[in-house]
């Protein structure tokens, strides 16, 4: 029977609903569908992002870090690789008997005990034995010679790390700091390349094994495991007034030229404290070059105690204080505790290097540096490359800078006042010399006693700096007037002298 208008048009009615029904779940399928796509893209895509990350910028922290036995179980099958200094003479090797048993050795005893470190039988690791111990134990990326190895049970030679230490002036800063506490490191500006560390007390990396519990029962102030170069905290004394005077650059751009003041030897601030200059010294009128030359205490104390606390606490900032340093090895951080509530007296203290600031010297050479290069703090390594058991460099480490911490106009003037300090102010050890060093002195009080450290940091040639040097002695130190005529023997050796 055929249909009538009425039972047609219901049934194209229904077709059409259950279309528009079937519509709906094809489209509610196709967006369930494209919603658990999109999930697992984005799951895939975070995974390759995060290894890309830690590939560059974790992997070589997790291979190193000390609780991670997998790299140390490389030692059943590879025989540790040399650190070099710059010039290839070989600073750490491992020596095998008759018998095949290994012996990791240091040809120069404690000269590189804090820089190169040590390995010891228990798993103990310092310095580039512990930072490149990845490299060190690391097999050549030739599967066939790996493949040979694990055939014929032999062991394979791990990668050699070449530092950027120079063997000359290592000698040199070593010789200079004598049996005195304290500390010395060179770096060249331009790069950041460490060219010398040395730290005393030392020890002999080579009877690690015997004597490494009797080296934990020093005192802390006896201490031969702590670098001092890189791990010392020191109130920073005058060096400080690097920082003080370029705050006080910034804080009067337009007139800091024309700064003067009268030194009667020392200098009072209602609501603070009375600060002498050294020896109560009375230096008389004195622009900002005169008074950091002459390293006025008086003008200095007033300079900070007339800062702005903001920009002052920025400034710190931008130069790393209370913050972490980027290298890849053990320091420790450089501590500014001035905030906006701190005191007349606390500004003053803080103008001069004193009261709470504690500093490092490699923070101090990395300051001292940025002044040499322009404004452009670099970052300090001492790794210039690796290569493996064949020769063949694998990694190759390329300078790489920090931040731009001053302008090029203010690391000018900085400089001025630094050379002034050679040659008509309290760095006089270099006055003569024929290479033109800039710097500046430090004596830090740290105690109640009439001891004192002594600090120079500085670089050389000032109109075109090669190298950079920063010298602490600890309070009692003999032998040597102060740290800068340590400084001077080793820019001595730099330059040939």
């Amino acid at each position: 029977m055929a249909e009538n208008k009425k039972q047609v048009r219901q049934r194209k009615n229904k077709n059409a609903q259950n279309d528009i029904v079937d519509n709906e779940k094809k489209d509610l399928r196709n967006k369930e569908t494209n919603i658990i796509a999109f999930f697992f893209v984005g799951l895939f895509m975070a995974t390759i992002v995060y290894l890309c990350v830690f590939n560059i910028k974790d992997a070589g922290k997790v291979v190193n870090n000390p609780y991670n036995k997998r790299v140390d179980s490389q030692e059943a099958k590879v025989i540790r690789g040399d650190i070099l200094s710059d010039d290839g003479t070989v600073l750490a090797t491992t020596l095998l008997d008759e018998d095949g048993n290994e012996k990791r050795y240091y040809p120069f005893d404690d000269l590189f005990c804090h820089s190169v470190g040590f390995t010891s039988l228990t798993g103990m690791k310092t310095g580039l034995e512990q930072s490149q111990n990845f490299y060190l134990l690391k097999e050549t990326d030739n599967v066939l010679d790996q493949i040979g190895n694990d055939i014929s049970g032999g062991k394979a030679k791990g990668h050699n790390v070449t530092t950027t230490l120079d063997l000359e002036l290592t000698q040199a800063a070593y010789k200079a700091l004598g049996n005195n506490k304290g500390a010395v490191i060179a770096m060249e500006p331009s790069t950041g390349k460490i060219l010398a560390m040395v730290s005393n007390p030392t020890f002999d990396a080579n009877v690690v094994n015997t004597d490494y519990d009797e080296w934990l029962t020093y005192d802390s102030s006896d201490s031969v495991l702590l670098n001092r170069a890189t791990q010392g905290l020191y109130p920073p004394g005058s060096t400080f007034k690097i920082i003080t005077a370029l705050a006080y650059i910034r804080q009067n751009q337009n007139d800091y030229y024309n700064y003067s003041y009268n030194c009667d030897g020392q200098a009072y601030i209602s609501g603070g404290t009375t600060i002498a200059c050294f020896d109560h010294t009375a230096h008389g009128y004195e622009d900002l070059r005169k008074a950091f030359a002459n390293s006025c205490n008086s003008a200095f104390s007033t300079i900070g105690a007339g800062l702005n606390k903001t920009s002052f606490i920025n400034l710190c900032n931008t130069f790393l204080f209370n913050s972490n340093l980027p290298v890849g090895f053990e320091y420790s951080k450089s501590t500014m505790s001035v905030t906006k509530d701190s005191s007349v007296s606390e500004m003053q203290e803080t103008g001069i290097g004193q009261g709470k600031t504690m500093m490092s010297p490699l923070h101090n050479l990395m300051i001292a540096a940025s002044v040499a290069n322009d404004g452009v703090m670099m970052t300090p390594y001492m790794v210039d490359n690796i290569s493996d058991s064949e020769g063949r460099v694998v990694v190759k480490n390329q300078p790489s800078a920090i931040d731009t911490v001053m302008s090029a106009e203010e690391a000018e003037y900085l400089t001025e006042c630094m050379r002034a300090v050679v040659t008509s102010g309290t760095g006089y050890a270099m006055k003569n010399s024929s290479y033109e060093a800039a710097g500046k002195t430090g004596s830090a009080q740290y105690d109640d006693s009439e001891k004192y450290h002594s600090w120079f940091t500085g670089f050389a040639p000032y109109d075109n700096p090669q190298i950079a040097v920063c010298v602490i002695l600890e309070g009692g130190y003999s032998g040597v007037s102060s740290a800068q005529y340590v400084a001077k023997a080793v820019f001595d050796t730099y330059f040939g002298y």
